[in-house]
């Protein structure tokens, strides 16, 4: 140990570590990890010892695709509901997207307007994405040096007025400006040929709303993302993939040296377009949920390294705007408190283990942010935690959500995986159902 004033031990026979999954006890002093011990160390005079048993001790999970809606849209979201229902799912960080709030975080001044209003609400550590639009490239310097952890784009209309799509254009300049400067552009990859060529019906059916967003539309805006970041050397982020028919094109950049990464979220990797009902807007988000033998490719790259991450894409709205028709309704799932469980389910079906999932959700997340201090447990690290029952499991119900407006595409659905506790920076601020008062800090990208 360092010689820090360690109070607070932390045991399990299970604990999650870069090296793999282990009996040990992780010390804690001043809100930091001190040392991760074996398990049947000696406990240091006056520290206090938590021991799980057998539960499993995980890295706090880092969430970097969240959209809270706060302020100028709190009936959707908010800072108090979303981040108690991150912490009560074992969630420590989250990163808020740039849109679907008023103001959106396109000027330093609305940034400083976003945490005015998060500050007093966050249960957990809270950063904040910028917003790369047509019309503030002169912003996006100011920005970057005001901490925010890099900047999103869509390629396609947002569904937002104050948030317009980027042309290719636009795309190169905004690239070029915020590869400048070493920043991150993070990109809603759909082209809008495709999307505008492809068959628009209303109504309930599900199968006429996932032919509206064809898999050519994320295909070609992606191949169009990886040629301008080849060009300008530029770092670049595809948020949620659901098509699988990119991934080749993504393997090849990479392994060419192009600076791609790539999430995927729960409900592309959990859901499928089979099971989604008729009128079950629950499902509805955009990109959509695809066909069973597109998430099993999805799987695939998560397995080989093509997808770098699991990310919740949290966009809530109010249940009105739920309608039974799949062109009007709101399009975004709300999967924070569930994000864990979800993916912990469909990830033993498929042979893989805790510590895939912990690499997926926590250690991966906090490399794209640039979150030294999360997403592992070691030394030097935030004493952030989840502590989860892998083995037993609940009936997602959603009156027990925390989120805002409690419509969930998961209703009814038994998951593997409870979350007994959640901790950041050494306190327990979750437990058994149960989240305490807000105790976050607000974020700043590392420089």
């Amino acid at each position: 140990m360092s010689g820090a004033d360690v109070n607070l031990v932390l045991r399990s026979t299970r604990v999650v570590t870069p090296d793999g999954t282990r009996p040990a006890a992780v010390a804690v002093a001043d809100g930091r990890i001190d040392a991760v011990l074996p398990y049947d160390i000696e406990m240091p005079a006056g520290a206090r010892l938590e021991d799980f048993g057998d539960d499993v001790l995980l890295p706090g999970l880092v969430d970097t695709h969240v959209h809270v809606n706060d302020p100028g849209r709190t009936e959707w979201e908010g800072f108090h509901t979303a981040t108690r229902a991150a912490a009560a799912g074992g969630i420590t960080t989250l990163l808020d997207m740039p849109l679907n709030s008023l103001p959106p975080t396109t000027t330093v001044d609305h940034l400083r307007t976003k945490q005015q209003v998060a500050a007093p609400k966050a249960h957990i550590d809270t950063g904040f994405w910028g917003g790369a639009i047509p019309s503030n490239v002169k912003d996006l310097r100011p920005l970057h040096e005001a901490g925010v952890f890099g900047f999103k784009c869509f390629l396609s209309p947002s569904g937002v007025d104050e948030f317009p799509e980027l042309d290719q254009e636009q795309l190169a300049r905004s690239m070029a400006e915020i590869a400048g400067f070493g920043g991150l552009l993070i990109v809603h990859a759909e082209d809008p040929r495709h999307l505008a060529s492809a068959p628009q019906r209303s109504g309930p059916a599900y199968a006429d709303f996932l032919a509206s967003r064809p898999r050519d539309a994320e295909n070609t805006a992606i191949e169009g993302l990886v040629a301008h970041a080849r060009r300008l050397n530029a770092r670049v982020h595809v948020l949620h993939l659901s098509s699988s028919d990119a991934l080749p094109m993504i393997a090849a950049a990479k392994r060419e040296g192009v600076r791609v990464t790539v999430e995927s979220c729960p409900h592309f990797l959990t859901l499928t377009a089979e099971e989604v009902p008729d009128g079950a807007t629950e499902f509805k988000c955009c990109p959509p949920i695809r066909e069973a033998a597109n998430q099993d490719t999805l799987w695939e790259g998560l397995a080989d390294g093509t997808i770098d991450c699991i990310v919740s894409d949290h966009s809530p709205c109010t249940t009105d705007l739920k309608t039974p028709d799949f062109a009007s309704a709101w399009g975004g799932i709300s999967s924070l408190q569930l994000g864990l469980p979800a993916v912990w389910t469909e990830a033993r079906r498929r042979g893989h283990s805790l510590d895939d999932v912990v690499r997926w959700m926590s250690a991966a997340p906090a490399e794209l942010a640039g979150l030294t201090r999360k997403g592992a447990i070691e030394a030097g690290r935030d004493a952030d935690f989840a502590v989860l029952a892998p083995d037993e499991t609940f009936t997602v119900d959603p009156a027990e959500l925390f989120h805002r407006n409690q419509v969930t595409a998961y209703a009814g659905k038994t998951l593997h995986g409870i979350v007994k506790s959640t901790w950041l920076r050494g306190v327990r601020i979750a437990a058994d159902g149960s989240v305490g008062g807000p105790t976050g800090r607000l974020l700043e990208r590392e420089h």
